[in-house]
């Protein structure tokens, strides 16, 4: 299903073509097809680059009971509802008193979203602030007349959470990292059968976008089982 080699070359997907589409629903993932178009491909392989190691941001401890995997795309506007209005309360309630392992997958249905992906990669220390700004300003930094003005309006964001000129070129320009990060995409969605986002996998069993309310009816029955 998702087998092309991806290629992101920074100049032609600044000022290449393509739109973003503000969709207020949980989205569907794109055939491959589509993500190509927006992320430029090039007759170039993944196996022409160096290789790139893409770790998976990771909140909580190691060995928690339960662990939640969510595929999310930094352009879907359920995924930022999640991160504004339940993310807080699953971390304060379950992460940090060492009950929930959080781990966060990226699902890129635009460039778009590859940038800010890229972005919030900047620093593995700064991972999930930078991402709680994404989300937050998500709304805002999508809106542009241009590509150049969405990169602009991600330069800022970067700004705000303490990264250097320095730090965003370099992370904003690394092609390898980019290919890297949709052949990781495409491999993982593929064998976890993700066709939808915000899409959740808990404690291997595949689960879809739900409430806090339901969040907590699951993950409370999974500790019960694991106290038992």
């Amino acid at each position: 299903m998702f087998r092309n080699a991806i290629s992101l070359l920074f100049f032609l997907v600044i000022f290449g073509g393509g739109g973003y589409l503000w969709l207020e629903q949980s989205r569907q993932l794109p055939k491959l097809a589509a993500v190509d178009s927006l992320v430029a491909v090039q007759d170039v392989q993944a196996s022409d680059a160096p290789s790139v190691k893409v770790i998976d941001p990771v909140l909580g401890k190691k060995d928690a009971p339960v662990t939640i995997m969510e595929y999310a795309s930094f352009t879907c506007p359920h995924c930022a509802h999640f991160h504004t209005d339940v993310f807080d309360v699953l971390k304060k309630e379950y992460v940090d008193t060492g009950k929930v392992k959080f781990i966060m997958r990226d699902v890129y249905f635009d460039r778009f979203g590859l940038w800010a992906a890229m972005l919030a990669r900047c620093d593995s220390s700064k991972f999930f602030g930078i991402s709680d700004l994404v989300y937050t300003k998500q709304r805002e930094w999508t809106k542009g007349d241009s590509p150049a003005q969405i990169v602009d309006n991600l330069r800022k964001i970067g700004k705000i959470a303490g990264l250097s000129e320095e730090q965003m070129n370099t992370c904003l320009t690394d092609t390898n990292k980019a290919r890297a990060l949709v052949t990781a995409y495409q491999t993982n969605a593929d064998k976890d059968g993700i066709n939808a986002t915000p899409s959740f996998i808990i404690n291997g069993k595949h689960y879809p976008n739900m409430s806090l309310a339901d969040f907590k009816k699951t993950i409370d029955g999974l500790l019960a089982k694991s106290n038992g």
